[in-house]
């Protein structure tokens, strides 16, 4: 059996492979449970909160910034104190915030308990780096990795599917403290199965942490955020938003000199830059915009009546639980084909595939969307895409990446993927802003034109994630991890 020069020693005591992907299992299953849940019922939690349709999005937005932050300061620690310690650090945070959901009485304390809980984002490359580790030395090691994220992506799938369908069901008969509760036991019980399922394993990387980095970082998706929020309350023409961004993104200046001197940057730029990981961080940030940008405004589209604004699917809470189960059932397949798709088409050509569909997928919305089979044919084609996408980003980049930068380089596939979504959210909240007056019907809905942008922007991306795959070279790993 051989072993990549600087590759970490193979964990040979212990569980067996088998057993550690079964506890890892369980994590995703709560991590489905929170990705499927909510959808259903944002309408009913508007409600709830007394705010627009267009304001839920504001949640996503802060969650998917909040998750864009946390995710390379805890990549990092993965590998310096070990990624068991990373995932319960993280799902403990989660589990706070997502109590924080059940006590919020305002929409202020709910947008910190939904931004708190992304921490949850972590885990999925998380559990690839600790799949990765502990099949290092195998000479199957990039197989077996790619096997255990389709495994881990399929049980992902599988709990959004029992997420959303309980939520639908339940919502309309209990209060919403106690629906909002159920997954927050779920990321409880979750805890107990880290500490007591998952080996410890020491870290593999050196250094100390960048927290220079990890403030400019800040900074700098700070302003840009801030530039977005402003762009809502002022309108397009404000010169002070679009200099909050434009200084947002001129902090990327300093931040890359910053870490092209450090000797374990909090981001690798170089390594990002680098012609196999740069196409594949690009697509992530692109496939985001989808796959967490869109969700609830497809949920709010589909529970808007028709018959009081003119267009939407006029769907109850229950309905959508079936359509993100059409979805969540198409994803599964995307993610379960991947090892096929991949020995016929190669992994870049899987990938190029992958995000075509997710275009198709979307691009279908803009001129399909006034029947409900309209939306499962839609949500169908972009699921098959999307599955693909989630399931082979992460493996790709750890396949492409340095043995010692694997936690990393599986989680900037989440940090730019989350980060794309915090820029769609906003987007798409400023697109979808109310419209009406309070006697009118449509007060608190979006206009048609706003789900149109949205459709738009996500076909749009999904095809320049294509185009930037394209330029992948065609074999992105190490020729020794090609062996099996």
């Amino acid at each position: 059996m051989s072993t990549r020069p600087g590759a970490p020693a193979p964990v040979t005591a212990g569980r067996s492979l088998v057993a550690v992907v079964g506890f890892l299992v369980c994590v995703e299953l709560a991590s489905g449970v929170l990705q499927g849940y909510y959808t259903p019922i944002f309408s009913d939690i508007a409600d709830h909160l007394r705010i627009t349709d267009a304001d839920v999005n504001w949640f996503e937005a802060a969650q998917l910034l909040v998750s864009a932050l946390v995710v390379p300061p805890l990549a990092r620690l993965g590998d310096l104190i070990g990624h068991k310690s990373v995932l319960l650090i993280s799902t403990a945070v989660t589990a706070v915030g997502s109590w924080m959901l059940v006590v919020a009485p305002s929409f202020e304390t709910f947008l910190i308990g939904w931004a708190v809980q992304g921490a949850y984002v972590v885990w999925l490359p998380i559990e690839v780096a600790i799949v990765y580790r502990r099949t290092a030395g195998s000479e199957r090691q990039a197989l077996l990795t790619r096997r255990a994220a389709a495994v881990l992506v399929g049980a992902l799938e599988l709990a959004v599917i029992i997420g959303a369908l309980t939520s639908g069901a339940l919502v309309e008969s209990l209060s919403m403290p106690v629906v909002l509760a159920l997954p927050a036991i779920a990321v409880t019980l979750c805890l107990a199965v880290v500490w007591l399922g998952i080996e410890d394993d020491p870290g593999t990387g050196a250094g100390t942490f960048d927290w220079r980095g990890l403030g400019l970082l800040t900074l700098c998706l700070a302003l840009v955020m801030g530039g977005l929020i402003t762009i809502r309350l002022d309108g397009p023409g404000s010169i002070q938003a679009w200099a909050l961004v434009a200084v947002g993104l001129l902090v990327l200046v300093p931040f890359r000199r910053i870490e092209d001197r450090q000797a374990e940057p909090l981001v690798d730029v170089r390594l990002l830059l680098s012609r196999h990981q740069w196409p594949l961080q690009a697509t992530a940030f692109l496939f985001g915009m989808s796959v967490l940008g869109a969700q609830i405004p497809l949920s709010t589209f589909a529970r808007t009546d028709p018959a009081e604004v003119g267009y939407g699917l006029g769907a109850s809470a229950g309905f959508v639980s079936t359509l993100i189960g059409v979805y969540v059932v198409f994803l599964a397949v995307g993610a379960f084909t991947l090892p096929l798709t991949t020995r016929l088409l190669g992994p870049r050509g899987a990938l190029v595939g992958a995000a075509l569909l997710v275009a198709l997928g979307y691009a279908a919305w803009v001129p399909f969307h006034d029947h409900t089979w309209q939306a499962l044919v839609n949500m169908a084609v972009a699921g098959v895409g999307s599955g693909a996408l989630v399931a082979a980003l992460p493996a790709a980049a750890a396949a492409a990446a340095p043995p010692t930068r694997t936690g990393f380089a599986t989680g900037m596939t989440n940090a730019t993927k989350t980060v794309g979504g915090a820029i769609a959210s906003s987007v798409f909240a400023i697109a979808l802003a109310a419209t009406g007056s309070l006697d009118d019907p449509a007060a608190g809905h979006a206009p048609l034109s706003g789900y149109l942008t949205v459709w738009s922007v996500c076909a749009g991306a999904a095809l320049l994630a294509a185009v930037c795959l394209l330029l992948q070279p065609r074999v992105t790993v190490p020729a020794d991890t090609l062996r099996s």
